[in-house]
């Protein structure tokens, strides 16, 4: 039934793709909360003091997970391409 594979195939891409931005995201929200902390115990208001730490922190996450995600898509790519007569019928 062509519902089914097109249900399979919405599920495969929501999960590839909280398995690529989850970890940037959750970063983001960590670093995020952590100097807007900072920035309430400590009275300082400053618009870059939030920006630079999560762009930092998401260039090392990036370093740091970069490899595990790129392997992740590829893998998902290959799957996709070799499910395609599936998906025609």
């Amino acid at each position: 039934m062509p519902t089914d594979i097109y249900v399979a195939l919405a599920r495969d891409m929501f999960i590839a793709t909280l398995k690529l931005g989850g970890p940037l995201l959750a970063v983001a929200l960590v670093v995020g909360t952590v100097v807007g902390i900072l920035q309430a115990v400590t009275q300082v208001q400053e618009m870059t003091l939030t920006f630079v730490p999560k762009i930092v922190a998401m260039g090392l996450t990036v370093l740091v997970c970069g490899s595990w995600m790129l392997r992740s898509l590829a893998g998902f790519t290959e799957e996709l391409l070799r499910r395609i007569p599936e998906y025609v019928r």
